[in-house]
Formats: C-alpha cells, structure tokens, sequence
C-alpha cells in the first residue's frame, strides 16, 4: 500500500504540497484546517518603507488591487513559493529569506531596509528586530474549520501521517482530533512541535522550514509503519 499523508494547510498551497507528495511517491489526502479569504485593505504611502516583507504566499495572492503602487519596493520572501507568488504578483525584486520569517527580516535589515511594511494575515506572529520599524497590515484571513474534516478522519483512522505547516495548525489539529495516541506528526519548524503539545505517537521536525524538508520527514515517518496505539507516547 502507498504510504498516505494527510495535508492540513489551506489551499492553493495544498495542492502543491500533494504534487510534492505524489512525487516522493505517497498518498496524499487534502483536508484543510482553515479556510482563506482576502481581507479589505488600504495601501499606505511607498515611499515611507525600504520594503515589503512577505513570509506567506497567500499574502501576494490575496491582497489585490492595493498591491499595484508598492511594487516598486523590493520583497522579502519566506521560501520560494512565496517568492513566485510575489513575482506572479508584479514585484521586480524578490528576495528569497534563508529560513522563516524572522531570517528574512535579518536579511533586509542586512541589506540595509530600515522601515518594513509587512503584510500579513489576520493570525500571524508579529515579527520583531531591533533597529527595524515594523507596520503590518492583515490583507487576508485564514479561519478555521469549526470540525475535522471526514476526509481528515478516513485518513488518521488508516495511519496517515499529518503534515503539520504552522504553529497555529499544529494547535488547531490538537484541537479537534479526538485521540492522539496513534497519530504521527511531520512538523514545519520547533515551534509547530511545541504547540502541538505531547501524547502523539510520533512527532518529526523538518530540518529547514521548507515543503520539501517537511515531506522527508513525512517519508521517513511512513516507512517506519504505522504505531501500535496501545504503546504509543509521543
């Protein structure tokens, strides 16, 4: 039998994470934890920022027509996907951030911005470095699901290992599943290991915040078989 992983991020980026997954040769199964959604916004003025940090490719995707008068800014980007996006989007300068949010906003700072429009989901962890101004304006909402999805629980209930992109998935999945003791966990970073909490079956962390990273791990959980529910911690 393929080795199945259930993705919990929203979509589009689903459906790329289930590309990547049918490549490594698993079994995907969607079933997002929130749904996503443009929020209004209102662009300020470019010339106030040195650049436009972007640590979600929703971001880009959903923020619309206000985009058009910072374009001009150059974009930090956490991880490649969201850099396409930026690019998708029009800006001419993507920089792509060696690790997560915080990685890219030392970055810039490095290469010399001082002032960063940040633009975010409604949910998001607000960036914080010294010596750099951060505004953040939300330009979309991520709401979470109020159950597990079937499609969710058909999966667990067959071993599915669930693929973990967020701190905040991480706690929403916590959340809703009602027993953990058989469940292996591929997380994103640290942080979404620590926010899901104990009493798993299993937990993985990527070695870098990235998709491919994240699936290895995923891998590497599938191949060591499904946990015996009776013994398992986490």
């Amino acid at each position: 039998m393929t080795p199945r992983v259930l993705i919990l991020r929203p979509q589009p980026a689903a459906s790329a994470t289930a590309e990547r997954a049918r490549a490594l040769g698993l079994d995907p199964v969607v079933a997002p934890l929130f749904e996503v959604a443009p929020l209004p916004w209102e662009a300020p003025d470019p010339r106030r920022y040195d650049a436009i940090l972007l640590a979600s490719a929703n971001a880009p995707r959903l923020a619309g027509a206000g985009l058009a008068g910072l374009l001009a800014l150059p974009a930090y980007a956490v991880g490649e996907a969201t850099g396409e996006a930026a690019r998708a989007a029009g800006f001419g300068q993507v920089r792509i951030g060696p690790g997560d949010g915080a990685a890219a906003l030392a970055l810039a700072e490095a290469e010399g911005a001082r002032r960063i429009l940040h633009l975010c989901g409604r949910d998001r962890i607000d960036l914080e470095r010294a010596g750099v101004a951060v505004d953040r304006i939300a330009v979309y909402a991520a709401d979470a699901v109020p159950a597990l999805p079937r499609a969710a629980a058909d999966a667990i209930a067959k071993g599915a290992v669930a693929l973990v992109h967020s701190p905040r998935a991480a706690r929403r999945f916590g959340e809703l599943v009602p027993e953990r003791r058989a469940i292996r966990l591929a997380l994103i970073s640290a942080a979404a290991a620590e926010a899901a909490g104990e009493g798993w079956a299993a937990k993985g962390v990527a070695a870098r915040p990235r998709d491919e990273a994240l699936l290895e791990v995923a891998r590497r959980l599938c191949q060591s078989g499904p946990p015996d529910a009776a013994g398992a911690g986490s």
